[in-house]
Protein backbone atom coordinates (compact mmCIF):
# COMPACT_ATOMS: atom_id res chain seq x y z
CA UNK A 1 0.00 0.00 0.00
CA UNK A 2 1.18 3.25 -1.33
CA UNK A 3 0.96 6.41 1.48
CA UNK A 4 1.38 10.04 1.18
CA UNK A 5 0.84 12.83 3.74
CA UNK A 6 0.77 16.19 2.87
CA UNK A 7 1.53 18.26 6.11
CA UNK A 8 1.24 21.96 6.84
CA UNK A 9 -1.09 23.24 4.42
CA UNK A 10 -3.89 25.47 3.46
CA UNK A 11 -7.42 24.55 2.62
CA UNK A 12 -9.98 26.14 0.90
CA UNK A 13 -12.76 26.46 3.81
CA UNK A 14 -10.15 26.97 7.16
CA UNK A 15 -8.95 30.90 8.04
CA UNK A 16 -5.36 31.95 6.78
CA UNK A 17 -2.61 30.34 8.90
CA UNK A 18 -4.61 27.67 10.29
CA UNK A 19 -2.75 24.11 8.79
CA UNK A 20 -4.03 21.32 8.09
CA UNK A 21 -2.54 17.59 6.92
CA UNK A 22 -4.08 15.18 4.15
CA UNK A 23 -3.20 11.29 4.62
CA UNK A 24 -3.59 9.30 1.39
CA UNK A 25 -3.65 6.08 0.99
CA UNK A 26 -3.23 3.97 -2.49
CA UNK A 27 -5.70 5.92 -4.38
CA UNK A 28 -7.89 7.67 -1.79
CA UNK A 29 -7.59 10.45 0.95
CA UNK A 30 -8.12 8.86 4.23
CA UNK A 31 -7.52 12.03 6.59
CA UNK A 32 -8.32 15.37 6.09
CA UNK A 33 -7.77 17.30 9.83
CA UNK A 34 -4.97 19.19 12.56
CA UNK A 35 -3.40 15.26 13.32
CA UNK A 36 -1.48 12.79 11.79
CA UNK A 37 -2.66 9.31 11.57
CA UNK A 38 -0.43 6.99 14.05
CA UNK A 39 -0.26 4.62 10.42
CA UNK A 40 0.86 7.37 7.90
CA UNK A 41 4.55 7.35 9.97
CA UNK A 42 5.91 5.49 7.26
CA UNK A 43 4.48 8.19 4.88
CA UNK A 44 6.06 9.49 1.86
CA UNK A 45 6.10 13.63 3.05
CA UNK A 46 4.98 16.40 0.87
CA UNK A 47 5.58 20.02 2.78
CA UNK A 48 2.47 22.04 2.57
CA UNK A 49 3.99 25.17 3.74
CA UNK A 50 3.30 28.05 1.60
CA UNK A 51 0.88 26.46 -0.22
CA UNK A 52 -3.15 25.71 -0.69
CA UNK A 53 -4.34 22.32 -1.42
CA UNK A 54 -7.47 21.95 -3.31
CA UNK A 55 -9.15 19.28 -5.64
CA UNK A 56 -8.47 19.06 -8.99
CA UNK A 57 -10.30 20.70 -11.81
CA UNK A 58 -12.18 18.80 -14.04
CA UNK A 59 -12.28 19.91 -17.63
CA UNK A 60 -15.62 18.52 -18.90
CA UNK A 61 -15.56 18.81 -22.58
CA UNK A 62 -13.21 19.19 -25.25
CA UNK A 63 -10.71 17.78 -28.11
CA UNK A 64 -7.66 17.36 -26.51
CA UNK A 65 -5.49 16.32 -30.05
CA UNK A 66 -6.92 19.60 -31.15
CA UNK A 67 -3.82 21.20 -29.72
CA UNK A 68 -1.83 20.72 -32.56
CA UNK A 69 -4.53 23.47 -34.70
CA UNK A 70 -4.09 25.62 -31.23
CA UNK A 71 -4.22 29.17 -33.57
CA UNK A 72 -4.66 27.34 -36.89
CA UNK A 73 -7.73 29.43 -37.50
CA UNK A 74 -9.54 31.86 -35.74
CA UNK A 75 -11.80 34.64 -35.83
CA UNK A 76 -14.84 32.42 -37.66
CA UNK A 77 -18.04 31.77 -37.05
CA UNK A 78 -18.36 27.96 -36.58
CA UNK A 79 -19.87 25.87 -39.37
CA UNK A 80 -17.16 28.11 -41.57
CA UNK A 81 -14.85 26.77 -39.55
CA UNK A 82 -15.43 23.76 -39.01
CA UNK A 83 -16.28 22.82 -42.77
CA UNK A 84 -13.78 24.97 -44.70
CA UNK A 85 -10.75 24.56 -42.31
CA UNK A 86 -11.00 22.28 -39.14
CA UNK A 87 -12.68 19.05 -40.74
CA UNK A 88 -10.55 19.41 -43.63
CA UNK A 89 -7.18 18.88 -41.79
CA UNK A 90 -8.20 16.27 -39.64
CA UNK A 91 -8.94 14.05 -42.11
CA UNK A 92 -5.39 14.11 -42.73
CA UNK A 93 -4.42 12.72 -38.86
CA UNK A 94 -2.84 9.95 -37.97
CA UNK A 95 -2.66 7.66 -34.53
CA UNK A 96 0.74 9.65 -33.81
CA UNK A 97 -0.67 13.08 -34.79
CA UNK A 98 -3.64 12.16 -32.10
CA UNK A 99 -1.40 10.53 -29.72
CA UNK A 100 1.16 13.63 -29.40
CA UNK A 101 -1.52 16.22 -29.77
CA UNK A 102 -3.15 14.38 -26.46
CA UNK A 103 0.08 14.47 -24.88
CA UNK A 104 0.61 18.01 -25.99
CA UNK A 105 -2.36 18.69 -23.62
CA UNK A 106 -2.63 16.57 -21.03
CA UNK A 107 0.50 18.48 -20.49
CA UNK A 108 -0.84 21.43 -20.57
CA UNK A 109 -3.60 20.35 -17.98
CA UNK A 110 -1.45 19.06 -15.44
CA UNK A 111 0.64 21.84 -15.53
CA UNK A 112 -2.76 24.29 -15.19
CA UNK A 113 -3.99 21.86 -11.77
CA UNK A 114 -6.53 19.64 -14.22
CA UNK A 115 -6.86 16.70 -13.25
CA UNK A 116 -9.80 15.11 -14.79
CA UNK A 117 -11.08 15.72 -18.97
CA UNK A 118 -13.36 14.21 -21.19
CA UNK A 119 -12.37 14.13 -24.78
CA UNK A 120 -14.69 13.16 -27.91
CA UNK A 121 -12.20 12.74 -31.01
CA UNK A 122 -10.49 10.31 -33.49
CA UNK A 123 -8.26 7.43 -32.93
CA UNK A 124 -9.44 7.25 -29.21
CA UNK A 125 -7.14 4.21 -28.12
CA UNK A 126 -4.28 6.57 -28.95
CA UNK A 127 -5.26 8.94 -26.36
CA UNK A 128 -6.36 6.40 -23.69
CA UNK A 129 -2.94 5.33 -24.07
CA UNK A 130 -1.48 8.50 -23.29
CA UNK A 131 -3.96 9.08 -20.21
CA UNK A 132 -2.67 5.34 -19.25
CA UNK A 133 1.36 6.95 -19.60
CA UNK A 134 0.52 10.13 -17.84
CA UNK A 135 -1.46 9.36 -14.90
CA UNK A 136 -4.14 11.94 -15.87
CA UNK A 137 -8.04 10.46 -14.97
CA UNK A 138 -10.32 10.50 -18.05
CA UNK A 139 -13.87 10.02 -19.38
CA UNK A 140 -13.48 9.15 -23.15
CA UNK A 141 -15.69 8.54 -26.34
CA UNK A 142 -14.70 8.19 -30.08
CA UNK A 143 -16.49 11.04 -32.20
CA UNK A 144 -19.39 9.30 -34.15
CA UNK A 145 -20.30 11.29 -37.49
CA UNK A 146 -23.03 9.27 -39.04
CA UNK A 147 -22.71 10.63 -42.55
CA UNK A 148 -19.00 9.76 -42.95
CA UNK A 149 -18.54 6.97 -45.26
CA UNK A 150 -16.68 5.20 -42.38
CA UNK A 151 -19.38 5.80 -39.88
CA UNK A 152 -19.97 1.93 -39.21
CA UNK A 153 -16.36 1.67 -38.77
CA UNK A 154 -16.34 4.90 -36.41
CA UNK A 155 -19.55 3.44 -34.07
CA UNK A 156 -17.43 -0.33 -34.45
CA UNK A 157 -14.09 1.88 -33.21
CA UNK A 158 -16.52 2.84 -30.01
CA UNK A 159 -17.19 -0.39 -29.11
CA UNK A 160 -13.57 -1.85 -29.14
CA UNK A 161 -12.72 1.80 -26.95
CA UNK A 162 -15.24 0.67 -24.29
CA UNK A 163 -14.34 -2.67 -23.75
CA UNK A 164 -10.54 -2.14 -24.05
CA UNK A 165 -10.60 0.95 -21.60
CA UNK A 166 -13.46 1.16 -19.80
CA UNK A 167 -12.97 1.22 -16.12
CA UNK A 168 -8.98 0.87 -15.89
CA UNK A 169 -6.76 1.53 -13.05
CA UNK A 170 -9.55 1.29 -10.67
CA UNK A 171 -11.82 3.24 -12.89
CA UNK A 172 -9.33 5.97 -13.68
CA UNK A 173 -10.43 5.74 -17.35
CA UNK A 174 -14.21 5.72 -18.25
CA UNK A 175 -15.59 5.39 -21.81
CA UNK A 176 -18.84 6.61 -23.12
CA UNK A 177 -20.06 7.10 -26.69
CA UNK A 178 -20.06 9.95 -28.93
CA UNK A 179 -22.53 10.94 -30.97
CA UNK A 180 -20.73 14.50 -32.82
CA UNK A 181 -24.36 16.86 -32.85
CA UNK A 182 -27.71 16.46 -34.07
CA UNK A 183 -26.73 17.91 -37.77
CA UNK A 184 -24.01 15.17 -38.58
CA UNK A 185 -26.22 12.30 -37.07
CA UNK A 186 -29.05 11.25 -38.80
CA UNK A 187 -31.71 9.68 -36.87
CA UNK A 188 -31.08 6.28 -37.73
CA UNK A 189 -27.59 6.04 -37.11
CA UNK A 190 -28.48 8.21 -33.71
CA UNK A 191 -30.90 5.13 -32.64
CA UNK A 192 -27.66 2.73 -33.63
CA UNK A 193 -25.69 4.71 -31.33
CA UNK A 194 -28.01 5.10 -28.33
CA UNK A 195 -28.32 1.00 -29.04
CA UNK A 196 -24.51 0.26 -28.59
CA UNK A 197 -24.36 2.01 -25.81
CA UNK A 198 -27.37 0.36 -23.91
CA UNK A 199 -25.80 -2.52 -25.32
CA UNK A 200 -22.90 -1.69 -23.23
CA UNK A 201 -24.82 0.14 -20.28
CA UNK A 202 -22.65 3.30 -21.06
CA UNK A 203 -23.35 6.84 -21.44
CA UNK A 204 -23.12 9.74 -24.31
CA UNK A 205 -21.42 12.38 -24.74
CA UNK A 206 -22.93 14.50 -27.61
CA UNK A 207 -22.73 18.51 -28.62
CA UNK A 208 -26.11 19.60 -28.21
CA UNK A 209 -28.17 23.35 -28.93
CA UNK A 210 -24.23 24.89 -29.48
CA UNK A 211 -25.71 27.31 -32.06
CA UNK A 212 -29.01 29.01 -33.33
CA UNK A 213 -28.13 27.64 -37.08
CA UNK A 214 -28.10 23.65 -35.03
CA UNK A 215 -31.43 24.44 -33.31
CA UNK A 216 -33.33 25.99 -36.34
CA UNK A 217 -32.14 23.41 -38.50
CA UNK A 218 -33.30 20.27 -36.21
CA UNK A 219 -36.61 22.05 -35.63
CA UNK A 220 -37.27 22.73 -39.53
CA UNK A 221 -36.24 19.03 -40.14
CA UNK A 222 -37.79 17.19 -37.30
CA UNK A 223 -40.29 19.67 -35.90
CA UNK A 224 -38.63 19.58 -32.28
CA UNK A 225 -35.63 20.79 -30.69
CA UNK A 226 -32.43 18.56 -30.06
CA UNK A 227 -33.37 18.34 -26.71
CA UNK A 228 -36.79 17.41 -27.52
CA UNK A 229 -35.56 15.30 -29.95
CA UNK A 230 -32.85 13.22 -28.22
CA UNK A 231 -35.48 12.47 -25.34
CA UNK A 232 -37.93 11.01 -27.91
CA UNK A 233 -35.25 8.47 -29.03
CA UNK A 234 -34.08 7.53 -25.13
CA UNK A 235 -30.95 8.87 -25.35
CA UNK A 236 -31.46 10.75 -21.97
CA UNK A 237 -32.26 7.28 -20.24
CA UNK A 238 -28.83 5.80 -20.58
CA UNK A 239 -27.21 9.13 -18.85
CA UNK A 240 -26.41 11.99 -21.36
CA UNK A 241 -23.48 14.90 -21.07
CA UNK A 242 -24.53 17.38 -23.11
CA UNK A 243 -22.11 19.94 -24.47
CA UNK A 244 -22.63 23.57 -24.54
CA UNK A 245 -26.37 24.07 -24.40
CA UNK A 246 -26.50 27.52 -25.38
CA UNK A 247 -29.91 27.80 -27.10
CA UNK A 248 -32.26 26.54 -25.06
CA UNK A 249 -36.30 26.72 -24.00
CA UNK A 250 -37.83 26.93 -20.92
CA UNK A 251 -39.54 23.35 -22.12
CA UNK A 252 -35.62 22.22 -22.76
CA UNK A 253 -34.49 22.48 -19.34
CA UNK A 254 -37.20 21.42 -17.68
CA UNK A 255 -36.52 18.04 -19.77
CA UNK A 256 -33.03 18.07 -18.85
CA UNK A 257 -34.08 18.66 -15.48
CA UNK A 258 -36.20 15.37 -15.29
CA UNK A 259 -33.79 13.46 -17.12
CA UNK A 260 -31.00 14.32 -15.54
CA UNK A 261 -29.07 15.70 -18.27
CA UNK A 262 -25.35 17.16 -17.31
CA UNK A 263 -24.24 19.90 -19.12
CA UNK A 264 -20.25 21.06 -20.31
CA UNK A 265 -20.97 24.88 -19.86
CA UNK A 266 -17.70 26.25 -22.11
CA UNK A 267 -17.99 29.94 -21.53
CA UNK A 268 -14.86 31.21 -23.57
CA UNK A 269 -15.16 28.78 -26.46
CA UNK A 270 -19.02 29.88 -26.61
CA UNK A 271 -17.85 33.56 -26.86
CA UNK A 272 -14.60 33.07 -29.53
CA UNK A 273 -17.09 31.63 -31.90
CA UNK A 274 -19.89 33.91 -31.17
CA UNK A 275 -22.26 30.55 -30.28
CA UNK A 276 -23.84 33.07 -27.61
CA UNK A 277 -23.97 32.37 -24.20
CA UNK A 278 -25.43 29.48 -22.24
CA UNK A 279 -28.55 30.19 -19.43
CA UNK A 280 -26.41 29.05 -16.95
CA UNK A 281 -28.33 31.07 -14.16
CA UNK A 282 -31.46 29.41 -15.62
CA UNK A 283 -30.03 25.68 -15.25
CA UNK A 284 -28.62 25.93 -12.25
CA UNK A 285 -32.29 27.81 -10.52
CA UNK A 286 -33.81 24.44 -12.41
CA UNK A 287 -31.37 22.07 -10.62
CA UNK A 288 -29.47 20.86 -13.99
CA UNK A 289 -25.61 19.84 -12.70
CA UNK A 290 -23.21 22.44 -15.17
CA UNK A 291 -19.69 21.72 -15.10
CA UNK A 292 -16.53 23.50 -17.10
CA UNK A 293 -15.34 22.76 -19.72
CA UNK A 294 -12.80 24.26 -22.48
CA UNK A 295 -13.49 22.77 -25.79
CA UNK A 296 -10.77 22.24 -28.00
CA UNK A 297 -7.84 24.17 -28.19
CA UNK A 298 -8.98 25.39 -31.67
CA UNK A 299 -11.73 27.18 -30.42
CA UNK A 300 -10.35 28.72 -26.97
CA UNK A 301 -7.42 28.43 -26.96
CA UNK A 302 -5.83 26.99 -24.18
CA UNK A 303 -7.25 24.31 -21.98
CA UNK A 304 -6.63 26.52 -18.84
CA UNK A 305 -9.80 25.68 -16.74
CA UNK A 306 -8.99 28.40 -14.53
CA UNK A 307 -9.49 31.10 -16.89
CA UNK A 308 -12.80 29.15 -17.98
CA UNK A 309 -13.76 28.94 -13.91
CA UNK A 310 -13.25 33.12 -13.52
CA UNK A 311 -14.88 33.75 -16.84
CA UNK A 312 -18.19 31.81 -15.13
CA UNK A 313 -18.18 33.40 -12.12
CA UNK A 314 -18.15 37.00 -14.47
CA UNK A 315 -19.94 36.19 -17.13
CA UNK A 316 -23.53 35.49 -15.55
CA UNK A 317 -23.13 38.01 -13.57
CA UNK A 318 -23.04 40.62 -16.40
CA UNK A 319 -26.28 38.28 -18.45
CA UNK A 320 -28.05 38.72 -15.27
CA UNK A 321 -27.38 42.10 -14.26
CA UNK A 322 -26.86 40.23 -10.62
CA UNK A 323 -24.03 39.87 -8.98
CA UNK A 324 -25.06 37.35 -7.14
CA UNK A 325 -25.21 34.88 -9.59
CA UNK A 326 -22.02 32.34 -10.17
CA UNK A 327 -20.60 33.60 -6.98
CA UNK A 328 -16.73 32.28 -6.56
CA UNK A 329 -17.54 29.19 -4.44
CA UNK A 330 -20.51 27.73 -7.04
CA UNK A 331 -17.67 28.45 -9.83
CA UNK A 332 -15.21 26.49 -8.23
CA UNK A 333 -18.02 23.80 -7.28
CA UNK A 334 -18.51 24.05 -11.25
CA UNK A 335 -14.82 23.32 -12.00
CA UNK A 336 -14.37 20.29 -9.62
CA UNK A 337 -17.17 18.63 -7.84
CA UNK A 338 -20.16 19.08 -10.53
CA UNK A 339 -17.13 18.62 -12.98
CA UNK A 340 -16.75 15.44 -11.71
CA UNK A 341 -20.39 14.69 -11.71
CA UNK A 342 -20.56 15.78 -14.79
CA UNK A 343 -18.28 12.83 -16.46
CA UNK A 344 -20.11 10.20 -13.80
CA UNK A 345 -17.01 10.28 -11.27
CA UNK A 346 -19.19 10.73 -8.07
CA UNK A 347 -16.62 10.24 -5.75
CA UNK A 348 -14.18 12.83 -6.51
CA UNK A 349 -14.19 16.93 -6.56
CA UNK A 350 -13.55 17.82 -2.43
CA UNK A 351 -10.83 17.04 -0.39
CA UNK A 352 -12.84 14.53 2.14
CA UNK A 353 -11.73 11.18 3.95
CA UNK A 354 -13.19 8.30 1.29
CA UNK A 355 -12.97 10.21 -2.15
CA UNK A 356 -10.48 9.65 -4.75
CA UNK A 357 -6.71 11.54 -4.41
CA UNK A 358 -6.76 13.46 -6.75
CA UNK A 359 -5.27 16.77 -5.27
CA UNK A 360 -3.42 20.34 -6.31
CA UNK A 361 -1.22 22.06 -4.33
CA UNK A 362 -1.15 25.94 -5.38
CA UNK A 363 1.95 27.84 -4.59
CA UNK A 364 0.37 31.09 -2.74
CA UNK A 365 3.71 32.88 -2.89
CA UNK A 366 2.75 35.15 -5.39
CA UNK A 367 2.29 39.23 -5.38
CA UNK A 368 -1.75 38.64 -6.27
CA UNK A 369 -2.22 36.29 -3.39
CA UNK A 370 -1.78 38.72 -1.20
CA UNK A 371 -3.00 40.39 1.52
CA UNK A 372 -4.87 37.14 2.78
CA UNK A 373 -8.15 37.85 2.71
CA UNK A 374 -10.38 35.26 1.13
CA UNK A 375 -8.86 32.07 -0.41
CA UNK A 376 -11.84 31.08 -2.92
CA UNK A 377 -11.80 34.48 -3.81
CA UNK A 378 -8.32 34.74 -4.53
CA UNK A 379 -8.36 31.41 -6.24
CA UNK A 380 -11.13 32.21 -8.90
CA UNK A 381 -10.64 36.36 -9.34
CA UNK A 382 -7.05 36.26 -9.21
CA UNK A 383 -4.41 33.53 -9.08
CA UNK A 384 -3.07 31.89 -12.16
CA UNK A 385 -3.35 28.41 -13.47
CA UNK A 386 0.41 28.60 -13.37
CA UNK A 387 0.31 28.64 -9.56
CA UNK A 388 -0.17 24.68 -9.51
CA UNK A 389 2.70 23.57 -7.80
CA UNK A 390 2.02 19.60 -7.25
CA UNK A 391 -0.55 17.36 -8.77
CA UNK A 392 -1.74 14.46 -7.50
CA UNK A 393 -3.77 11.76 -9.27
CA UNK A 394 -5.24 9.01 -7.66
CA UNK A 395 -2.77 8.92 -4.68
CA UNK A 396 0.45 9.09 -7.08
CA UNK A 397 2.32 12.60 -8.12
CA UNK A 398 2.49 13.42 -11.08
CA UNK A 399 4.13 17.03 -10.68
CA UNK A 400 6.35 18.14 -8.42
CA UNK A 401 7.60 21.78 -7.85
CA UNK A 402 6.11 22.69 -11.55
CA UNK A 403 7.82 19.63 -12.96
CA UNK A 404 5.93 16.75 -14.76
CA UNK A 405 7.45 13.41 -13.66
CA UNK A 406 5.51 10.87 -15.83
CA UNK A 407 7.12 11.75 -19.29
CA UNK A 408 9.74 13.89 -21.06
CA UNK A 409 7.79 17.09 -21.30
CA UNK A 410 10.88 18.35 -23.92
CA UNK A 411 10.02 15.37 -26.01
CA UNK A 412 6.48 15.94 -26.20
CA UNK A 413 6.73 19.51 -27.34
CA UNK A 414 9.00 18.53 -30.34
CA UNK A 415 7.22 15.49 -31.41
CA UNK A 416 3.80 17.83 -31.35
CA UNK A 417 5.52 20.56 -33.48
CA UNK A 418 6.21 17.72 -35.63
CA UNK A 419 2.78 16.63 -36.29
CA UNK A 420 1.28 19.93 -36.45
CA UNK A 421 4.00 21.38 -39.52
CA UNK A 422 3.39 17.68 -41.24
CA UNK A 423 -0.01 18.48 -41.31
CA UNK A 424 -0.14 21.68 -42.33
CA UNK A 425 2.20 20.77 -45.09
CA UNK A 426 0.29 17.56 -46.39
Amino acid sequence: MSKLLIKNIELLHTPYGQLQNIAVEDNKITYVGADIPINMQDAEIIDGQGKLATAGMVNTHGHVSMTLLRSYADDMALMDWLQNKIWPIEDKMDANDIYWGAMLGIVEMLKGGTTCFADMYAFMEDVARACAVTGIRANLCRGLIGVAPDKDVKLAENNVLFENWHGYDNGRIRVTYGPHAPYTCPIDYLERVIEAAAEHKAEIQMHLCETKFEVESCVKEHGVTPIKLMDSLGMFELGTIAAHCVHLSDEDMEIMAAKKVRVAHNPQSNLKLASGIAPVAQMLDKGICVGLGTDGASSNNNLDMLEECRAAAMLHKATTFNPLVVPAAKAWEMSTCDGAKVLGFENLGTLEAGKLADIVLWDTHKPYWYPRHNKLSQLVYAANSSDADTVIIAGKKVLESGKLLTFDEEKIYAEAQACAEKLVNK
